[in-house]
């Protein structure tokens, strides 16, 4: 059976990224050419064509998409894998509303690739939990999601 591909966000996959979600990123590494990959949870679909992503201003992830738009976010939800290829770009150097140097970027979805092997599904997603100040996460946590719903 082949991976399913399409050209959107399915609706399982728009209500994965709006909510706050552990993926990883691929960036093109501005002074490598090679990979970059990093974990985030700052992200955000405001529809099934876009999603909105906030990281820190000086972060390579910034670098990176400055020198080349491609990026790809990697979402285990919906019992699979999914790789979203998207064209980025910065969209805000600095976000309103939150107490850190928060950058905007702005994800156009092109193509959404079902990436799990064949035979098996994803029987538990991915959790994770905050190892420094709980109240003091949460609340900068509501802060950065309140932030990306609004620009979304």
């Amino acid at each position: 059976m082949p991976n399913l591909v399409e050209n959107v966000l399915v609706e399982p996959l728009v209500g994965a990224l709006q909510k706050e979600t552990l993926v990883t990123i691929s960036t093109v590494d501005h002074e490598t050419g090679g990979p970059n990959v990093s974990a985030i949870s700052w992200l955000y679909a405001p529809d099934e064509r876009s999603i909105l992503l906030a990281v820190k201003s000086d972060s390579r992830i910034v670098k990176n998409v400055v020198h080349n738009s491609e990026l790809v976010v990697n979402l285990m939800a919906n019992d699979s894998v999914y790789a979203i290829h998207t064209n980025a770009k910065v969209k805000i150097d600095r976000m309103d509303g939150v107490p850190l140097k928060l950058a905007l970027l702005s994800l156009e979805v092109k193509t959404v690739r079902d990436v799990m092997f064949y035979g098996a599904k994803i029987s538990v997603e991915p959790k994770f939990e905050k190892t420094y100040d709980v109240e003091a996460a949460k609340k900068l946590d509501d802060q950065v999601m309140t932030a990306l719903r609004n620009y979304g």
